[in-house]
């Protein structure tokens, strides 16, 4: 297991680095993630993408959750970890950026669009589902008052949804091509504030430390992949990440 130093030196060396995130990057930014003590599914059951588009009820359901945090998740702005990564790429060191996240806190951090992707897509638009129009956010939000139904497309009439995968819809193909081919050349495989429990999308750290990589992870909590990963620190993502940046700096 390499000690921190080392880590810094490995990160310092290469150019060829996929950094992979999780809801746990996002926490220091006052966004809760999805498991832990007051996130959404310690407090209701998933909707799925059929009970979506097949219930007016599970859809009025659905934009009622999204009502309860969308102040919150609006005025949440990125961290030290968010900007760590957006370091990585002015120094030329990024190949590109893997995210679960929907939260869009990687673009405000200043991280170019070609060098992400978000495999369970954006809470930052609103789409169509029936002719793909996009909306803004703040328009339909703020249209859901009192005993409201669920929003449609002004055009076609179409259901509305955030432009995230649900359990159950499927994976973006493009995104996935792109995250696949980032992870083939990774010579460094970074996972910050992942569970790796959500997948396809947690299978890539495995596929890049079976196709040689140096796999590091940086999380609050024990995961699955622990026991072969290079580097390991639990703890606070902002915290490591100020280190970590020392030490590259100093090296």
């Amino acid at each position: 297991m390499l000690t921190l130093e080392q880590f810094a030196a490995e990160i310092r060396d290469s150019n060829e680095i996929v950094v992979f995130t999780g809801a746990g990057i996002s926490t220091e930014s006052g966004i809760p993630d999805f498991r832990s003590p007051g996130g959404i599914w310690t407090r209701y059951k998933p909707i799925s993408f059929q009970e979506y588009v097949a219930s007016e009820d599970s859809r009025v359901a659905a934009w009622k959750r999204r009502l309860e945090t969308y102040d919150e998740t609006k005025k949440a702005t990125p961290n030290i970890g968010h900007y760590f990564v957006s370091s990585l790429n002015v120094k030329e060191k990024l190949i590109g950026l893997i995210t679960q996240n929907v939260d869009g806190l990687h673009t405000e951090s200043g991280l170019p669009d070609d060098k992400i992707v978000e495999l369970h897509g954006s809470n930052r638009k609103i789409i169509c589902l029936n002719c793909s129009k996009e909306f803004d956010p703040d328009t339909i939000i703020k249209a859901l008052v009192g005993d409201f139904s669920s929003p449609r497309c002004d055009t076609c009439g179409g259901i509305l949804k955030s432009a995230t995968i649900s359990f159950g819809q499927a994976m973006p193909p493009a995104a996935m091509r792109k995250a696949e081919e980032w992870t083939a050349k990774a010579e460094i495989f970074v996972v910050m504030g992942s569970s790796l429990q959500v997948h396809p999308a947690a299978a890539f750290p495995a596929i890049a430390k079976r196709s040689g990589a140096l796999l590091a992870i940086i999380n609050r909590e024990d995961g699955p992949l622990d026991e072969v990963a290079d580097f390991l620190h639990h703890g606070a993502i902002g915290e490591f990440c100020r280190n970590l940046n020392t030490l590259i700096a100093d090296g």
